[in-house]
């Protein structure tokens, strides 16, 4: 009996086969099961080529444009969509790589890694009892809670990594990221989730944490810390904007 994954494969082998939507749902990692893709289709939140798809049996081809409405995600928090458009739009493969993720909290960065076939994830928090049980149960995680982000060391971290993904809040990412950039392979990879609010002084920060300023100051405050990491190196591939908001309801990069 072959699994949804290897079905998939099967029909892959063909060349312009077409599979059934849930199938590539599930296959494509977008859903953890057929059940919960099939939900989301019949809930009217999957788009097949600008169209609302009209049932899960229905067949797509390697060139249909697949999209999912909304907040809608089968991840252990919603920080995976955000990490998942970020893999994607810059074809970062965690295939085969030791990954940092710095800021792991519940590990919805986590949870993607593991879903697209990373060997092993360092899961870095300051916080304690975060890490959702589903990712901490896993044996390719090490969970390095109660740990600052200045704090990695290689005693804590015993291989260099070939991929960092970073989401922390309260402290300025260029602030964060310096002792785990030194833990880094040559060819690392490098996906960073950009949080105005924390790069920002105060007086561009209102009530409830919401930031005040004009899309003019973010983008020049993104692009000063994309210039601070090609200053140490790193080529800029690119930015994006999260295709969800943050959940205290701002813009994220």
């Amino acid at each position: 009996m072959l699994n949804t994954l290897q079905l998939h494969e099967e029909f892959a082998r063909v060349a312009g086969e077409r599979t059934r939507l849930d199938l590539w749902l599930v296959a494509n990692r977008r859903f953890a099961s057929r059940a919960r893709a099939r939900a989301a289709i019949d809930a009217g939140l999957v788009m097949v080529d600008g169209a609302t798809a009209s049932r899960a049996s229905m067949t797509v081809s390697a060139g249909s444009e697949i999209t999912i409405a909304g907040d809608v995600h089968d991840y252990v928090s919603r920080g995976g969509v955000k990490l998942a458009a970020a893999l994607d739009a810059f074809a970062i493969d965690p295939s085969g790589r030791i990954c940092l993720d710095l800021g792991a909290s519940t590990g919805g960065f986590s949870d993607v890694l593991l879903r697209r076939g990373a060997s092993k994830i360092y899961a870095v928090d300051v916080g304690t009892d975060q890490l959702h049980a589903q990712i901490a149960a896993d044996k390719r995680v090490v969970n390095l809670q109660k740990t600052h982000a200045k704090d990695l060391t290689p005693r804590l971290v015993l291989e260099p990594v070939s991929l960092v993904v970073c989401d922390v809040s309260f402290i300025s990412i260029i602030k964060a990221l310096p002792p785990a950039l030194a833990l880094t392979t040559d060819d690392a990879k490098l996906a960073v989730l950009f949080k105005p609010q924390f790069e920002l002084g105060r007086e561009h920060i209102g009530k409830g944490g919401l930031v005040t300023a004009d899309d003019t100051l973010v983008a020049a405050r993104l692009g000063e810390f994309c210039d601070w990491l090609a200053g140490r190196g790193w080529t800029i591939i690119g930015t994006i904007d999260s295709p969800i908001i943050g959940g205290d309801g701002n813009r994220e990069y």
